[in-house]
């Protein structure tokens, strides 16, 4: 659909219509039609959910993209793509059974020989997290269209969670089989099997999404069409919401200090469900390769000048609480009795003249560069409160400014010295935590993996044995002991589990439904 052809009569739950314009003179849809725009921002370096795991993808590729199963808000496993599953006795082996009459969005039928190649071909070579999980398997094989069977090489306790959208994305075989993945010519126009098919994307504009008229779940989708607004300013995001321009916001769209105002109206809802699944923790990611954060001393300085408390309350408005190591106080196996530091200049300074790094005359003792993350106000303010708070101890940080794509190449290629970075736990330690600091993945080139280059042999064994254990008991012993040892010696910087805000037009009905809320497939949302 063109730009010009976008206007829409306009409907909350009322009768009423209206018409609601973005400052470029484009109309968006929303109301009796069925339609939703929604924000997105930033703006994503791509949709193909299997090449791309960062938050705005995960946003929008999860209404295109499935897999085979989703998560309500305890973590159980409900059908997506799989209707049904077992699970021997001995753990080894997983069958689904695949939904009825699943297309993909260009007609071709999906099968249990797509979920074969996506998972034991295209992800093992593309994805950080799905390579390091079916490499745990035996075999992965389709004894007939409708069946896939997962055999594991030894139990893993959280194998049936490694199944949401962004986790391992269902690919079509026809599409990308025998070719070169990353330079696909499809992945600018994404296929997948989910209730919206793309359209268009006009960058810096928007991304149009329409409902998929085969969708396989009966009397889904409930919206005619979504446009993903990107809206690079934060004060004309919190306008759009408060006009009604946009009905949905989610994730950081909306600065910490704007939410309570908007959930005050009226016209507007706001929830913080929906995050469970992937429990946010957010930390300053620092590249231990270089000098002198390859010295604990100096890691240990950095995390006594941070004030926890006070990013809580004057960056994130409440919307957070203080992380004081890998695992998330809101998932299993946290453990409070590890090493802590609280906010403490002096012992800050101890340590660094304990290494030798004496300030001179102009009271520097070094000087660091600091990659800003360009996801909005909030990380921005993240990283100036990091400069300020350095300073104290007379530790000088220049900040680099970059944009999304720049921000994940040069993470992903370890050329950084500190960034602010935010990963899932993904409801196990084994999916969401063990990839930041296992050895065996550090992985040049791959966003979201061991990009500091921390390596101890205790800790990847440690994480090796948990995630095959089958106890619960011994599981939590395993991860109370490597929580313990990651905390003396820091890999990365802990700052905050985060309680991100979702608000959304009053009139729209189900459309936080599961554990993965707004990254999910939005099947269900309609207007009321």
């Amino acid at each position: 659909m063109k730009r010009r052809d976008f206007t829409k009569l306009l409907a909350s739950g009322a009768a009423l219509s209206a018409v609601r314009l973005f400052g470029d003179g484009v109309a968006y849809a929303q109301g009796s039609n069925g339609g939703l725009t929604a924000i997105i921002q930033p703006e994503p370096p791509l949709l193909n959910l299997a090449l791309n795991q960062q938050t705005p993808t995960g946003v929008v590729g999860g209404k295109m993209y499935e897999s085979l199963l989703t998560y309500d808000f305890e973590l159980n496993p409900q059908p997506q793509l799989a209707k049904s599953w077992t699970v021997s006795e001995d753990g080894l082996t997983y069958t689904f059974t695949l939904q009825d009459d699943v297309k993909w969005h260009d007609g071709a039928p999906f099968s249990a020989a797509d979920v074969v190649f996506s998972c034991d071909v295209f992800l093992r070579e593309v994805h950080p997290r799905a390579r390091t999980t079916f490499e745990r398997c035996e075999s992965i094989e389709a004894p007939d269209p409708q069946t896939v069977v997962f055999t594991l090489k030894s139990p893993f306790a959280p194998f049936l969670l490694a199944f949401e959208s962004s986790s391992a994305p269902i690919v079509p075989a026809h599409i990308y089989e025998g070719t070169d993945f990353r330079n696909n010519p499809a992945n600018d126009t994404p296929i997948g099997t989910g209730p919206f098919k793309f359209v268009e994307w006009v960058r810096g504009s928007h991304i149009h999404l329409t409902a998929n008229e085969d969708y396989y779940m009966p009397g889904q989708p409930g919206l005619s069409e979504i446009y993903y607004q990107i809206i690079p300013d934060a004060a004309s995001r919190s306008v759009a919401m408060e006009t009604g321009q946009a009905q949905v916001a989610q994730w950081g769209d909306i600065e910490t200090f704007d939410v309570q105002r908007l959930a005050a109206m009226p016209e507007l809802e706001l929830t913080t469900k929906g995050y469970e699944f992937f429990s946010p923790v957010m930390w300053y990611d620092i590249n231990l390769r270089r000098e002198p954060f390859n010295d604990v001393r100096f890691r240990k300085a950095m995390m006594h000048l941070i004030d926890r408390d006070f990013v809580v309350d004057r960056i994130m408005f409440g919307l957070a609480r203080p992380a004081i190591g890998p695992i998330a106080s809101t998932t299993k196996f946290h453990d409070p009795n590890v090493t802590t530091y609280p906010y403490d200049v002096d012992a800050a300074i101890a340590l660094l003249d304990d290494m030798g790094l004496t300030p001179d005359a102009n009271g520097i003792r070094t000087t660091i560069n600091f990659l800003v993350s360009p996801y909005g106000e909030v990380w921005t303010r993240t990283a100036e409160y990091f400069r300020q708070t350095m300073q104290s101890a007379g530790i000088e940080v220049n900040l680099v400014s970059t944009d999304v794509a720049g921000w994940g190449t040069s993470v992903g290629n370890w050329d950084y010295d500190v960034t602010t970075n935010m990963l899932y736990q993904f409801g196990d330690p084994a999916l969401g935590v063990a990839r930041t600091y296992i050895s065996s993945n550090i992985r040049k080139g791959v966003l979201f993996s061991n990009t500091e280059g921390y390596e101890n042999p205790k800790v990847d064994d440690l994480f090796a044995r948990a995630a095959i254990s089958t106890s619960e008991d011994e599981r939590q012993q395993l991860y109370s002991e490597v929580q313990k040892i990651l905390t003396d010696e820091v890999p990365v910087l802990w700052l905050t589990e985060q309680h991100y805000p979702t608000l959304y037009a009053s009139g729209l009905q189900n459309l936080i439904t599961g554990a993965t809320g707004v990254n999910g497939n939005f099947g269900e949302a309609r207007w009321g």
